[in-house]
């Protein structure tokens, strides 16, 4: 109800504070090889600049698996706007000489933030890297406190090192590998395991990984959440299918992980197109 006019101003100023803070983000409108723009709710008047430069959206490079859902979560969990920018893997797009230039690992996910340090813009590749910079550009997921950051980096930095190219070991092995090789299957299959296993006996005592919800649970959710296809029972690890379940539930995480779902298509079925990305995706050496 709009406030009544007995009341003072600081009370008025005070609910509408509280309207604002709780309004939710518009919509995000989405379309297969279009750019889509995300953006925020209402926020407080602003001057004409500032509200042209607020609405400047972040472009995101992107692709609908585990390394990207990181990006689209932690866009989504801070009320971030951003433009879409779909990269398809499988037809090589991530070889592009304009991608190049953003990223040159020719590796999803990237942004560019066109209010970057300085008011300038700035790209930047690598996952973890974009986690911790709009942590630290929102002040959000990615605390300031040295001790609090230590936890959330050591954790980061374990996916980054660890759980994320375990899982895509195995998942190679098993999904894409030209010839079952069991010994390659088993060993990657029990890395993951022994992964999930530290990650049960960490979250045994605490709700997250660094204590609070963090970039660092961010970042391993989409590695734990295809459990099944790496030859795992969650049920083994009664803490960690408590801790999937609990971000799955989180409104921005469903968003983040539906960007750009209608874009992946069902694998090929054909030998031919089928050892075609292969050599896109496991084929590549040295470029000049």
């Amino acid at each position: 109800m709009p406030p009544k006019s007995s009341r003072s101003k600081s009370s008025k100023s005070k609910s509408s504070k509280s309207k604002s803070s709780r309004a939710a983000p518009a919509v995000r409108k989405a379309a297969r090889g279009r750019a889509s723009v995300r953006k925020p709710g209402p926020r407080p008047r602003k001057t004409a600049k500032a509200r042209s430069r607020a609405r400047r959206p972040i472009a995101l490079y992107y692709w609908p698996t585990p390394n990207g859902w990181k990006i689209s979560i932690m866009l989504e969990e801070c009320g971030l706007p951003y433009e879409l920018k779909p990269v398809n893997i499988g037809k090589g797009e991530q070889f592009a000489p304009a991608f190049l230039k953003i990223s040159p690992n020719n590796r999803m996910p990237a942004i560019v933030d066109p209010d970057g340090p300085g008011g300038r813009p700035i790209s930047i590749f690598e996952s973890g890297a974009i986690l911790q910079y709009l942590g630290r550009k929102t002040g959000k997921f990615y605390p300031a406190d040295e001790r609090k950051r230590v936890e959330v980096d050591q954790w980061l930095f374990w996916q980054m090192g660890g759980l994320g190219p375990m899982a895509g070991q195995n998942n190679h092995f098993r999904m894409y590998a030209p010839e079952k090789l069991p010994y390659a299957i088993e060993r990657y299959t029990n890395e993951v395991n022994r992964l999930y296993g530290v990650m049960n006996k960490r979250l045994a005592d605490r709700k997250f990984l660094a204590g609070a919800y963090s970039i660092a649970d961010m970042a391993c959710w989409g590695w734990v959440l295809p459990w099944e296809r790496q030859g795992q029972n969650i049920a083994d690890f009664p803490h960690l299918k408590a801790w999937l379940d609990r971000l799955s539930a989180r409104p921005a995480v469903q968003r983040g992980f539906a960007l750009g779902k209608e874009l992946r298509q069902p694998p090929p079925t054909d030998p031919k197109e089928q050892e075609a990305i292969r050599k896109i995706l496991f084929g590549q050496r040295a470029r000049a």
